[in-house]
């Protein structure tokens, strides 16, 4: 579920960039879930055609996802369901930060380096575009007829993964069966897995596999995913016009489709988390153990599935370190010293032929995110207040308020103040025990994923007001900008003479510090 300031937020960033009508198709989205066209239009109260085009814009720009669902009882008959992508919504305010790691990783070649940036922007401007597209709006940008730029950046660009094809349209699925969900193998079998939502089987139907996302082979997706293609138009023939009577156009699996390509934001966001867990390791540990943990996490980085996966497959001491003397500052170390500082990192050792490790890259982005939270705590409450959080955030259970003053050295005056303003504030969780002896007390705790949404919806709070405010101030700017000329240099002009005038007055009428103070805030006014 989306937080209800992170939905204004969605709302806001469409309608700034796609307008208010596709703006309000997707906050219909966001607040009531998948729905089919003629559920949106009665939603929003827009006009068929309306929400049909707004839903063409959302998915050509990868913030919906349609798929076909069969109807139950009726195997010939299909609908077309859309669901919004609030994270991709969210990923285009992140477009600065992957302009800057790709000029980080990519930024020796000067020529290929401004294309490969060329390419990058029109992706993320335009959502998905062919190849044949991308060639020529580099040719209308640099001038230049020579294709071999382009498809030599296109290719650094693919193989870094920064861009993939995109994935299918709307893919069929079967509505889903009532059968109790599989339990899980290994240590802890006894545990269910949570059942997959619509949302999930959806994305997950409309997933590429890694070597058709990353390949530059232009056939067509559908015959290399084994369908047969049948609604293929003749040399000649043209597209049919959009037809009112039904969306099917939206998401058709079996029609022959262009390949188009996107920005790979899986990619970026695993670089971010890889940033991210580097600093906190630097300065929580050492750097040593930072280029340890930047050498283990570009050897995750090769795994297809290292989004998904709560602990790294296993890594051998000879590959890591092979990897670690790549690094800035890690030709120094050697084995025993990058041993070391997995140790320090707290990687499992595996019993195998080979000395191997598991890194859990879960807790490190755990951690990190904790940092961040904890940081944001100490500038809001104050250090005692950090203290406590700290403290019953490492713990992950309920702990009795005097303990909570003896372990953090803080007055339990003082203690339960700040353990009540943070509870009040929706950062704490509380539960009040009643004894005959002693008396009543209170157990506290931080209910992380509570927390967290709270934590995330504040930060989406904070960015729409930026969002706003800087919104307000280019309207104001357009707004001076559109005075005539004549009436702008007259008013100016005018109170060039008030204050003239006002200036005059206050330096005859000098006489105390008052009047010097007001005749400095005159002309500090004046200036600006």
């Amino acid at each position: 579920m989306v937080s209800q300031h992170g939905i204004l937020l969605a709302a806001h960033v469409i309608s700034s960039f796609y307008g208010d009508l596709c703006s309000k198709v997707c906050e219909c989205l966001l607040r009531k879930g998948t729905l089919k066209l003629d559920e949106i239009g009665k939603a929003t109260q827009l006009s068929r055609e309306n929400v049909f085009n707004c839903l063409r814009v959302l998915i050509h720009q990868n913030c919906v996802q349609a798929f076909q669902l069969e109807q139950e009882g009726v195997t010939a008959q299909k609908s077309t369901h859309y669901m919004v992508l609030f994270d991709n919504i969210m990923h285009k305010l992140r477009a600065p930060k992957f302009m800057q790691i790709v000029s980080e990783e990519l930024g020796e070649d000067v020529s290929s380096f401004f294309m490969c940036r060329g390419i990058l922007l029109g992706l993320i401007q335009h959502g998905r575009l062919s190849f044949d597209q991308i060639i020529d709006r580099e040719k209308q940008k640099t001038g230049s007829s020579d294709n071999q730029v382009v498809h030599d950046s296109f290719r650094r660009l693919l193989s870094a993964r920064f861009i993939e094809r995109c994935p299918l349209p709307g893919p069929l699925l079967t509505p889903p069966t009532d059968e109790a969900p599989a339990k899980k193998r290994g240590a802890k079998s006894g545990e269910i897995t949570e059942r997959k939502t619509i949302e999930q089987l959806a994305l997950e139907a409309a997933a590429l596999s890694e070597s058709i996302r990353f390949s530059m082979d232009t056939g067509d997706i559908s015959e290399e995913k084994g369908e047969e293609s049948t609604n293929i138009p003749k040399v000649g023939q043209k597209r049919k016009n959009i037809v009112m009577d039904s969306d099917d156009e939206l998401a058709d699996v079996n029609r022959k489709i262009e390949v188009l390509w996107r920005v790979n934001f899986e990619e970026f966001l695993w670089r971010l988390i890889h940033k991210a867990c580097i600093s906190h390791v630097k300065t929580s540990i050492n750097n040593e153990a930072s280029i340890v943990l930047s050498a283990a996490l570009d050897l995750i980085g090769q795994s297809e599935t290292r989004m998904n996966a709560e602990n790294s497959p296993d890594l051998s001491i000879n590959d890591i370190y092979e990897e670690v003397i790549k690094k800035d500052g890690g030709v120094g170390m050697d084995l025993d010293r990058v041993q070391t500082s997995l140790e320090q990192l707290g990687c499992e050792t595996l019993a195998t032929d080979m000395e191997s490790y598991s890194i859990d890259i879960k807790s490190f982005i755990q951690m990190a995110q904790n940092q961040e939270v904890e940081s944001m705590i100490l500038k809001r409450y104050g250090k005692e207040a950090y203290k406590i959080f700290r403290l019953l955030s490492r713990a992950g259970r309920l702990v009795e308020t005097d303990k909570i003053s003896d372990i953090t050295f803080v007055e339990k005056k003082e203690t339960t103040k700040i353990l009540f303003q943070l509870w009040k504030d929706g950062y704490l969780h509380m539960e009040s025990m009643t004894a005959a002896r002693p008396p009543s007390f209170h157990l506290w705790k931080v209910d992380q994923k509570r927390f967290r949404e709270k934590f995330l919806d504040e930060m989406y709070h904070a960015v729409l007001n930026l969002k706003l405010r800087i919104a307000h101030e280019q309207d104001q700017r357009k707004e001076v900008l559109q005075i005539p000329k004549d009436k702008l240099v007259g008013e100016l002009r005018n109170k060039v003479m008030v204050y003239k005038i006002v200036r005059a007055t206050l330096e005859r009428s000098l006489m105390d510090l008052d009047d010097a103070v007001a005749l400095d805030e005159l002309d500090r006014k004046m200036k600006q």
